[in-house]
């Protein structure tokens, strides 16, 4: 596939359909067995016998697989193998390692469609809907537009000026040494696509999966092998986070790290490659996508039932725990009168349990820890005078981890559920006057760390291009007139900076580049065989 790629068709799984019987059919599969995940390293599967559990979040009692953790032997043996193999991998060449990684998209999009999607339905209690257009055709779009985006470097990248007897060019190398990809556990795409994009363009990588999706990523690591990646290239190492880094980081060939997670984690690890540095090779690149507190921001002039369904919708679908979710809303007093009511009435229908039940809209959130965080944030605005609940505010962990659909109206545009970053179904409303549309861009601008993405409902384009410009800085992608979800490869790279990351855009040319260094090379023409110069001759 040289030519441009077109964004892969997202599946509705409508009744009747086909594909709603083949992915029923494989949940029941994936339900009737609990697998063994081992570690891969140099393409081998190593079971050390130091073992967790993964259960489903929606079903926490139901173990679906046991997973055997990486000890400082295979991760010290993962990062060896990584360096040893990336001269073959590089000498393979761009059109054989794009061949693999097209091959990839290509098993995703047949054979291997329902089986990665079950698993993360059952690994990320995720709907049928959430799990095909993220682990299905978000990922195929990354594999096929990356490759798509590094051959056009081999021409886009070369010098502009090649004077009489000169040749300039440039070669597009890839680091030297291995990226450490740590991966979350919110989308199965981006888990495969942080080792995959810098081995594209010939890095290597060591991949630590989120313990909360080593089900779903430990298939597309098989499935990235059975397209023929070779061993060594990505390997794949459950285990402790503080380990994988202290081992990496002791090795000179560290070349990059490539995240997406919590932004305390990502400065921890920034501050520590800081300090490995006099024991490295190279400078690494740190490539990070972290926390978001994402906003709405509407205008009094605005379509009240389109904000309606974007707050539903860009709030609670997967349960809020989206980098890109909604959690934050400033909306006009006459605005918000409209459409409170209506709000509430259409949040109390949404219906929320098993990802197998196809009429669910929302499932549990991953774990008790989650679970525990988002039910103190709901417990103590219960508790607090400037703020109501309207709708929502119950939870029950006894089956798995479910939280009800929250809305929280604050009287207080900086209490801390309009600041942090909460990743579940809370949605915090700060209602303003409607002649304080200006301040409250302001204040939406500065109340937070976070730049993420945001959006911002208006009618009129004089308003809409005042939020604009106003906040410019506070989101890497900003929305007109839809919710703040749903960036799409190669249309929307996804990305934010201040305290949500580096902005390096998944999804966009943007962020291969950064696992290149490029060699710029001068090939003489006209080998010079005097060494003097014109202006050394005399004036006589």
């Amino acid at each position: 596939m040289n030519g441009q790629p077109v964004n892969e068709v997202i599946l509705e799984y409508a009744p009747g359909s086909e594909e709603r019987v083949k992915i029923r059919n494989e949940l029941d599969k994936q339900m009737s067995e609990i697998i063994e995940i081992p570690c891969i390293v140099n393409g081998e599967e190593i079971f050390t016998g130091i073992t967790t559990n993964q259960v489903i979040p929606h079903d926490h009692k139901h173990v679906i697989a046991k997973v055997h953790l990486a000890t400082k032997k295979e991760i010290k043996e993962a990062c060896e193998s990584a360096v040893e193999s990336q001269r073959l991998w590089i000498d393979l060449g761009l059109e054989a390692r794009c061949a693999i990684f097209e091959k990839c998209a290509d098993l995703l999009a047949g054979k291997w469609r329902m089986r990665i999607n079950a698993a993360t339905m059952l690994n990320q209690s995720k709907t049928v809907y959430q799990a095909e257009i993220d682990s299905a055709c978000e990922l195929i779009d990354f594999w096929r537009f990356n490759c798509h985006y590094a051959r056009g470097f081999h021409d886009d990248l070369q010098p502009l000026v090649s004077p009489e007897g000169v040749k300039n060019s440039t070669e597009i190398r890839p680091l030297e040494g291995f990226v450490l990809s740590i991966t979350p556990f919110n989308f199965t795409s981006i888990a495969a696509n942080l080792p995959s994009a810098p081995a594209i363009v010939g890095c290597t990588s060591i991949w630590k999966p989120s313990r909360n999706s080593y089900y779903s990523n430990y298939l597309l690591m098989q499935l990235m092998m059975e397209a023929g990646l070779p061993a060594g290239v990505i390997n794949f190492l459950p285990g402790s986070g503080a380990e994988i880094t202290e081992v990496a980081l002791s090795n000179p060939d560290f070349a990059g790290l490539h995240f997406t997670g919590s932004t305390a984690t990502f400065q921890g690890l920034w501050q520590e490659i800081g300090l490995a540095l006099p024991k490295l090779r190279s400078y690494p690149r740190i490539v990070g996508e972290t926390g978001g507190k994402d906003f709405v921001v509407a205008h009094p002039n605005c379509d009240h039932r389109g904000l309606l369904v974007a707050l539903l919708r860009g709030s609670f679908e997967y349960q809020g725990q989206k980098c890109s979710a909604a959690s934050r809303a400033y909306v006009p007093k006459s605005v918000w009168n409209s459409i409170s009511e209506d709000l509430c009435t259409e949040i109390k229908k949404i219906k929320m349990g098993d990802a197998r039940d196809f009429t669910n809209f929302m499932t549990a959130v991953i774990d008790e820890r989650s679970f525990n965080k988002i039910t103190g944030y709901i417990d103590r605005a219960k508790n607090n005078q400037k703020c109501e609940i309207i709708v929502g505010g119950g939870y029950d962990d006894s089956i798995g981890w479910f939280i009800e659909p929250t809305i929280v109206v604050s009287s207080d545009p900086h209490y801390e559920t309009m600041v942090d970053e909460i990743f579940g179904p809370l949605l915090t409303v700060f209602v303003y006057e409607d002649e304080k549309f200006e301040e409250v861009l302001e204040i939406c601008d500065k109340s937070s760390p976070y730049a993420l993405t945001g959006s911002i409902f208006a009618n009129d384009e004089k308003d809409i291009q005042k939020a604009f410009n106003v906040l410019r800085f506070t989101a890497g992608n900003f929305y007109i007139n839809d919710k703040p979800t749903g960036a799409v490869v190669a249309q929307q790279p996804f990305g934010g900076a201040r305290a949500s990351g580096t902005n390096d855009k998944a999804g966009g040319p943007l962020n291969l580049l950064r696992w290149i260094s490029p060699r710029s090379v001068k090939r003489s023409l006209k080998i010079p065989q005097e060494w003097d110069y014109s202006f050394m001759q005399s004036d006589e």
